[in-house]
């Protein structure tokens, strides 16, 4: 068929679908029309260890602009609004559940900096927050920084990608990004005269101002892999080109920007899956020479922030669960001034630590949980309390900008209790409530359980998994399981509170976090053991977590549905095909599944800074292992589940022609006809739409789905 034809055809079964997704006068839906069916032309992916047929690689248009293929996402667009709406009216009631929940006109808890209070808040019916600060008090008159709704006018997509106000208070730098391809603009406000002071520095990923209140640093993207690469130096009102004040040459690492709480330094940070490297800067002096804090050697991660007369240190050096460390200010780069402060332990994993003139807060995890303990200088501490198990203590990183302070704020959680944040003296242990997030209705967490349990792997490794569900409920092997999971660069899902997920759990759904290999949760080794040559773990230990809850009565075994995004997905399409038939539905959002093809080519955004996370196929042994599960080489002639598939048009991490060769190969392949319905978001990247109430209906349109096919459509 040829390029013309192949449109054409693609074209008339768009508009055949939407003619069937009007319903009859009855109120019936036709039945669904032909599945779009992807044409299939020759090519080669070349490798040096074995070429690979790939007929759907025409999916592939780096200008998103190819009208075939286009056309295939519009008819495949076209086929998901047919499914659809067979249940419409269920997404239409999720929502308005969902939504119904919601404070629509909250705020976040003020924090005070540098002589103001900067809070955020949303107004009723808007899909943006307004970014807003008071000068003293509380009580004093609203200034607005930025106003997300009037900024996202005429814009499909838009996000604020984060701001920082000068030293001064005077001048407000932010970057934002209308596509959804995080290649953020930077911008600058004076916030006296209202005047734009610099306007479209393109490209930036990350940005500080420096002290002298005129000087911005920012990273700078590459125009082709978006990898952020470069560091240049802004000084407002100056004609000349941004100076280069540091350019990385391996492309395995990410560079960005930044500066020490205690405003003192600037620095330049490089980081990749096996190193990290750190360079500073007084911050008075933005035009002076950069300095190594201490050189990167492979298989050390290391990060610091100073206080006072030192740096405290997070290091892996010696220690594989990290340990934390402090070295005098100016012998930074001699490892023999560096000095243990809180050791190495096998059983506790340290994820981030604050600190503070008279005191130091750690997040780390023990047993599977993160927790916070406070340390003071003389050795003495305690931990925060935690009033369930499983649960989620964390520190508020932008919440504690003070050094001088004994007042520590943090943030706590579990599947039951709404995120609730505090603060605590951390001299009297007095603690005062500052906010629990609201949830409108009838919520009571008292009608909700949650739990944790360990399931076996076949190798014998004890996965932890958090539970919740609707108290009534009966471990009889008759509830329906939503099961999720993430398993991939040492992330970690923690339990937490979800308002919108009450619209599964009323509905009689057990809802499951898998905290399986590839993930953090256990500390270094989970993750270890879940990447690289090891990374069918992460795959087995999803599938065993099932077969556990399924075992022990949590789940009917034909009711078990499955949930993952990103690299989660990649995770749902490996289990598709490994275990198909334990599954009722799966739902994969912006998933990995082209891994082979993706690692090979270096020009797609983040390839080279993930070799150390899957392994480079252009070599022995990872080719060979990485084939072995790439969920769209391994799509195989067998029954598969019924699958939602989502995208973005102009997703930078996941490009979407993976989803869409993947989906197209499902339907040419597979043996059975469950429904198979992908959706590309046009005007959207990686986390999807990007105002709240449209990220919410898409939430509603998953849980139509699997409630659709649960039978619960009400």
């Amino acid at each position: 068929m040829s390029t013309r034809v192949a449109t054409r055809f693609l074209l008339l079964s768009f508009l055949l679908v939407l003619a069937a997704c009007v319903p009859t006068r009855s109120g019936e839906v036709p039945q669904l029309p032909p599945e779009p069916q992807a044409e299939q032309r020759p090519f080669v992916v070349v490798s040096p260890q074995g070429n690979r047929e790939d007929p759907w690689y025409w999916l592939r248009d780096d200008a998103r602009q190819d009208p075939d293929v286009i056309a295939y996402l519009e008819a495949e667009n076209a086929y998901y609004q047919a499914y659809e709406a067979r249940y419409g009216g269920l997404v239409d009631t999720l929502f308005e559940e969902i939504v119904g929940r919601i404070k629509q006109d909250d705020a976040t808890v003020p924090v005070f900096d540098n002589g103001y209070w900067y809070y955020a808040r949303f107004e009723e019916g808007k899909q943006y927050p307004v970014h807003a600060r008071r000068k003293g008090s509380m009580d004093a008159p609203e200034e607005i920084l930025l106003d997300g709704n009037a900024m996202a006018e005429g814009h499909a997509f838009f996000s604020i990608g984060g701001y920082e106000v000068s030293d001064d208070n005077r001048l407000l730098a932010w970057i934002e990004d209308t596509v959804g391809r995080r290649q953020y603009v930077l911008k600058v406000r004076d916030l006296e005269t209202g005047e734009m002071l610099a306007d479209g520095i393109e490209r930036v990923s990350s940005f500080t101002w420096a002290g002298d209140n005129h000087t911005l640093l920012y990273g700078e993207n590459h125009p082709v892999t978006l990898l952020s690469y470069r560091v240049r130096r802004h000084k407002l009102g100056s004609a000349a080109e941004d100076a280069v004040v540091y350019e990385e040459a391996d492309t395995s690492f990410y560079t960005y920007v930044g500066r020490s709480r205690s405003k003192d330094y600037l620095a330049i940070y490089l980081g990749s899956t096996e190193a990290t490297e750190m360079r500073i800067l007084e911050a008075d002096d933005p035009t002076g020479e950069f300095r190594v804090f201490l050189p990167r050697e492979r298989g050390h991660l290391y990060a610091a922030d100073h206080a006072g007369e030192r740096w405290l240190v997070r290091t892996n050096k010696d220690a594989p669960n990290f340990r934390l460390m402090s070295v005098p200010v100016g012998a930074e780069s001699d490892f023999a001034q560096w000095a243990d402060v809180v050791p190495h332990s096998e059983d506790v994993f340290i994820q981030s630590f604050l600190v503070f003139d008279t005191f130091m807060a750690i997040g780390e995890r023990s047993g599977g949980l993160l927790r916070v303990r406070v340390r003071n200088w003389d050795g003495t501490e305690f931990y925060l309390p935690a009033d369930q198990d499983p649960s989620t203590t964390w520190l508020s990183s932008n919440g504690n900008p003070r050094l001088d302070t004994t007042v520590l704020r943090y943030a706590y959680t579990s599947m039951t209790t709404p995120t609730t944040i505090y603060d605590i003296d951390v001299v009297s242990g007095e603690r005062e409530l500052l906010k629990r997030d609201p949830v409108l209705g009838d919520f009571d967490p008292a009608n909700y359980q949650t739990e944790r349990v360990w399931a076996t792997a076949r190798d014998g490794e004890k996965i932890p998994v958090s539970l919740v569900y609707r108290k009534g409920f009966k471990r009889d092997g008759t509830a329906p399981l939503y099961q999720y999971a993430y398993g991939s660069y040492g992330s970690s899902e923690d339990p937490s509170f979800s308002s919108v997920r009450l619209s599964l759990l009323d509905r009689g759904f057990v809802y499951a976090i898998a905290h399986i290999r590839g993930g953090q949760e256990m500390g270094r080794r989970w993750y270890d053991d879940g990447r690289l040559l090891n990374k069918m773990n992460t795959f087995t230990d999803f599938i065993d977590v099932t077969r556990h809850l399924v075992a022990e009565g949590y789940a009917a075994p034909d009711k078990v549905f499955a949930m993952g995004g990103s690299a989660g997905g990649l995770l749902m399409g490996a289990v598709a095909n490994m275990a198909p038939g334990l599954y009722a539905g799966m739902v994969a959002h912006v998933p990995f599944v082209d891994v082979v093809s993706t690692m090979l080519d270096e020009s797609i955004p983040l390839t080279t800074n993930e070799f150390d996370e899957w392994g480079n196929p252009k070599f022995a042994p990872w080719y060979e292992y990485m084939l072995s599960y790439s969920p769209y080489d391994n799509v195989a002639a067998q029954d598969y589940p019924p699958l939602l598939v989502t995208t973005g048009l102009h997703d930078s991490q996941v490009q979407y022609w993976e989803p869409a060769k993947w989906v197209a190969k499902l339907r040419a392949t597979r043996t059975n006809e469950a429904p198979l319905i992908f959706r590309t978001t046009m005007e959207a990247g990686h986390g999807g739409r990007s105002g709240r109430f449209e990220r919410l209906r898409e939430t509603a349109q998953e849980y139509a789905f699997i409630l659709y096919l649960a039978g619960k459509q009400e």
